[in-house]
């Protein structure tokens, strides 16, 4: 008789600063999937797994492993599969309704010899009564399957690399692995990784034991990227421990610092065949984690410096464009996408740049609906969703693109280059207008140049292409990227919001802690 093993995913960063609830319509928009549908996505390699991101992710590792270390003796059944953009936490009602069809699903499946599920690890949402956050969302889904399945069949997990080890989570699951990368680019290889272990675990050829820490650490590491210094350090120490046959898996989680949790910080984790070994290099990577402590995230440039910058750069812009984060409102982190001071500052200081900037605004777009293609426009954009960070700002320029994604809705570009036939006043100067603003009905995650391309926009020929992603953009955009810069104006990504986070404990850089054992222990036994 074949053993059962069910799979499923509910995956969506959160920013605890985010004007909006993350909600079941943007999963809907983005991906969900179910039983068979699923099943294709994951066994088809003509499909992709998560559309638009994705051919082979963390579902897909899974069933490699299943094919490789499983016997033929594994069958796998799908359950749902649902991820959203990073944005705000997830409303209440989105939370509970993706919780019962995936518990649905599970009953249906039957007796199960273990589970499989794809989460990220720093999912915030609301609580009914208070709207306030409530107990950490992904616990509540581990122990909804764990109620479903009972204590002795395994539950493997994988995390994104910014997710948090908290009490919770670790009581409700035996199994885990995090990305080794950053940006993010072994999606598959950690379902592979943590599928290997839960299908060695399901056969009896393994029973790996498990030790974890939790730093009170928010920020450390530098840029956090995993092959730069400080952080490829650690992640080489992690491949020299997992070297040793006895080790089965290391993570090391980086700190998602918008992640409204009292237990917010860094956090290892390693399986090994040894309690005993395992302890040992929990304590020896957390150590080594927490000697970065001190190497902090880049300082961001103010908008204006970066202006004068990239005016200079004549000859990275002539071979190609220069990739301009908009580092304080990163949608892949979070951010509404709507930031309008960017676009405020390059229509004020370099009009004459080809500049591709992105503004989420679906009133303005329902605005222009009557609009046709070619038509001259006078709208204001911004100021809707967070209108104290991101003032509205009046445009004019003729409507050159209109079309609809799955993804991002609605999108419209306005070319902002002035009417050729109305006179300009003698003191106007000889400035042209370059800038293309893309306005977007959803979220506008700028990571990868097709975003552009859609929308009829070469990013070779720009002199500037705006990104909404801290990381992934430096990966998609290296053919034609010269120069990246990451710009901060004021928006839920600057990393000053964190600190008005509420620990329970006290914290790194908020108290200059030396030692990080006592809170350690606080929180792995804290309840």
């Amino acid at each position: 008789m074949a053993l059962r093993i069910a799979y499923g995913r509910i995956m969506q960063e959160s920013n605890a600063f985010s004007p909006l609830p993350t909600t079941l319509e943007d999963f809907q928009r983005t991906h969900l999937h179910e039983g068979h549908d699923l099943a294709r996505r994951v066994v088809d390699k003509h499909v992709h797994e998560v559309d638009g991101f994705a051919r082979n992710a963390e579902l897909s590792g899974f069933h490699e492993a299943v094919r490789r270390y499983g016997e033929g003796r594994i069958e796998t059944l799908p359950l749902l599969s649902a991820w959203a953009i990073s944005g705000g936490p997830l409303s209440a009602h989105c939370l509970s309704t993706l919780i019962e069809r995936m518990v649905a699903a599970l009953r249906r499946a039957g007796p199960v010899d273990g589970v499989f599920l794809a989460l990220h690890g720093a999912m915030g949402a609301f609580d009914d009564e208070t709207h306030h956050f409530g107990k950490d969302p992904e616990a509540r889904i581990l122990e909804a399957v764990r109620d479903v399945v009972g204590p002795r069949v395994p539950i493997a997990v994988t995390f994104d690399l910014h997710g948090l080890l908290t009490v919770d989570k670790m009581a409700a699951l035996d199994l885990l692995a995090a990305y080794h990368t950053n940006p993010h680019r072994d999606h598959q290889k950690t379902g592979l990784r943590a599928g290997r272990m839960l299908v060695e675990t399901v056969l009896g050829r393994a029973r790996p034991h498990r030790a974890w820490r939790s730093l009170p650490m928010l920020v450390g590491g530098g840029a956090g990227v995993d092959f730069l210094a400080p952080t490829a350090g650690l992640f080489r120490l992690i491949r020299k421990m997992e070297a040793d046959p006895r080790v089965r898996d290391i993570s090391l989680f980086l700190c998602h610092p918008w992640n409204d949790h009292p237990e917010l910080g860094w956090s290892v984790a390693v399986f090994a065949d040894d309690q005993d070994l395992a302890e040992r290099l929990a304590d020896q990577l957390a150590e080594g984690a927490w000697a970065t402590r001190h190497d902090a995230p880049p300082t961001f440039l103010e908008a204006s410096a970066a202006i004068t910058r990239i005016k200079k750069e004549k000859l990275r812009r002539a071979l190609g464009t220069i990739c301009v984060c908009d580092a304080s409102d990163v949608v892949g982190a979070g951010g509404a996408g709507e930031n309008t001071n960017l676009l405020r500052a390059f229509l004020d200081a370099a009009p004459e740049l080809l500049t591709y900037l992105p503004v989420r605004d679906p009133v303005a777009i329902a605005a222009l609906a009557h609009h046709a293609i070619g038509d001259r426009v006078d709208v204001t954009i911004g100021g809707r969703i967070d209108p104290a960070s991101n003032p509205s700002v009046r445009v004019m320029g003729r409507l050159v693109h209109r079309s609809t994604s799955d993804t991002f809705g609605t999108r419209l570009v306005i070319d902002l280059a002035p009417d050729p036939k109305q006179p300009r006043a003698r003191d106007d100067g000889p400035r042209r207008y370059g800038m293309k603003v893309v306005l977007t009905e959803g979220a506008p995650l700028v990571m990868k140049p097709t975003f552009y391309r859609e929308l009829g926009l070469d990013p070779w020929k720009a002199d500037v292409c705006v990104v909404k992603s801290f990381f992934p953009f430096r990966i998609f955009f290296l053919p034609q990227s010269r120069l990246a810069l990451y710009v901060k104006t004021r928006g839920v990504t600057d990393f000053d919001y964190m600190h008005q986070l509420e620990t329970r404990g006290p914290t790194f850089p908020r108290v200059p802690l030396v030692d990080w054992r006592a809170e350690d222990r606080r929180r792995r036994a804290a309840s």
